[in-house]
């Protein structure tokens, strides 16, 4: 079976001015993954037409499937069909479908048409219309020397529109394409290295035919693996046969697979055992609170929260005595268990939990460096906490809180939910 390759280009100076990140090219990449078709090269370039043309060429040496994205709105900078045309030898013409399609658009949003959303309708004469439901700009198709093209419009609902309907579907017809399974281990409370080496003597016996990556980010660390074969049914047996050998060692760093995220894993733990939670947040300033209430359903085990930001509310809020305060500070693991279990008395939650620390940039002290933090789970017969080392960027210390705030009560639940 003869690997089938892909290239994307996004077009538009906005994409490398920085203005707007390129999340198309992510997602087109995702989507030719899943249907075992390869992406070699992603390509940006600029409203130039030299360089515009310099791509269609490269692409079309390297590339069976070539996607293209951006550059067909009205205006005069926008290069892309013009330059299809001139690179494929051909010249625009009105296709009266498209002028119909378009015209159609506008009326159905009461909107004036203009000339140039007219023109929007004239295409190259050697490509296949391809209509845009949602959006003024068509889809082009062409096909030379057994690579096709696909010019689509940058927008992200646009083009998802065409690829969902249009080129996803076309694929099978003009590829044998192999078979790929995927599944994905997630895990938090656990770094890359330290995984990889728990694991390695498997990973190293791992078939031929399934592949493992490792996919960090913030505080979390993914387990792709992947199975290739002709066979979905006996891929799919051999991908679980893998995790079913793996799991007894990272399990208790597991808390999902696939898509399933940390606070809907939680979310559904509470729901599971009748339990509840509740949240004192300082440092991470309600983002925890944000990402527990992101689930649907949050509702039925989130009882409440509060951000005592300064040492007077931990007082009087959580009952955190002044003398803790005194004698260890606000960011100490004597401040956030005694937050912890004040919170849950408060909003009599079987679960309290907290999270004090130096987010920075400022704040902090040799002995609280930025990036000190302190966080904490209670319980009706136990309180766990943690001390955390994190990093001197504000954001991204919140966010790493949230993460370890959030497996900490995930590790909880299940030690002490029996």
């Amino acid at each position: 079976m003869q690997l089938v390759k892909a290239e994307i280009i996004a077009i538009g100076d906005e994409l490398l001015y920085g203005q707007i990140v390129d999340t198309n090219s992510h997602w087109i990449s995702q989507e030719l993954d899943l249907v075992g078709v390869k992406v070699v090269q992603k390509t940006t370039v600029g409203d130039k037409r030299e360089d515009i043309l310099a791509a269609f060429e490269a692409a079309e040496k390297r590339a069976d499937l070539v996607l293209i994205t951006g550059g067909l709105g009205p205006t005069q900078d926008d290069l892309t069909k013009p330059l299809l045309a001139e690179y494929f030898d051909c010249h625009i013409q009105e296709v009266p479908e498209a002028v119909e399609a378009i015209t159609a658009f506008f009326k159905r949003r009461g909107r004036e048409m203009t000339p140039l959303n007219v023109l929007q309708g004239h295409l190259p004469s050697c490509c296949t219309y391809v209509p845009n439901e949602v959006g003024t700009a068509p889809g082009m198709w062409f096909e030379r020397n057994s690579t096709y093209w696909m010019s689509m419009p940058g927008v992200p609902h646009e083009m998802k529109k065409l690829m969902k309907d249009f080129v996803l579907p076309k694929l099978p017809n003009l590829f044998e394409l192999p078979v790929i399974y995927h599944k994905v281990i997630k895990t938090a409370g656990i770094g890359e290295s330290w995984l990889a080496d728990m694991i390695n003597d498997w990973e190293n016996a791992l078939p031929e035919n399934i592949k493992l990556a490792y996919l960090p980010s913030l505080g979390h660390v993914k387990l792709r693996l992947t199975g290739f074969g002709t066979d979905h049914q006996e891929i799919q047996e051999a991908v679980e046969k893998q995790i079913q050998l793996v799991l007894p060692r990272i399990q208790k760093y597991v808390y999902g697979f696939n898509e399933e995220r940390l606070e809907t894993a939680i979310g559904k733990l509470l729901r599971e055992s009748g339990k509840t939670v509740a949240l004192a947040e300082s440092c991470s300033g309600g983002y925890i609170s944000h990402l527990i209430t992101t689930v649907p359903g949050s509702s039925q085990y989130l009882q409440g929260a509060v951000v005592p930001y300064h040492n007077e509310f931990k007082e009087k809020i959580l009952g955190v005595s002044a003398k803790t305060l005194k004698t260890w500070g606000a960011v100490s693991e004597q401040t956030v268990q005694e937050m912890s279990k004040g919170v849950r008395e408060l909003f009599h939650a079987d679960f309290g939990i907290s999270s004090s620390g130096v987010a920075g940039p400022d704040g902090g002290s040799p002995e609280k460096p930025v990036g000190t933090v302190w966080i904490a789970c209670a319980g009706k017969d136990f309180v766990e906490s943690k001390k955390l080392q994190l990093t001197q960027d504000r954001m991204l210390n919140i966010q790493l809180t949230g993460v370890a705030v959030l497996n900490l009560l995930r590790i909880c639940i299940e030690k002490y939910d029996k």
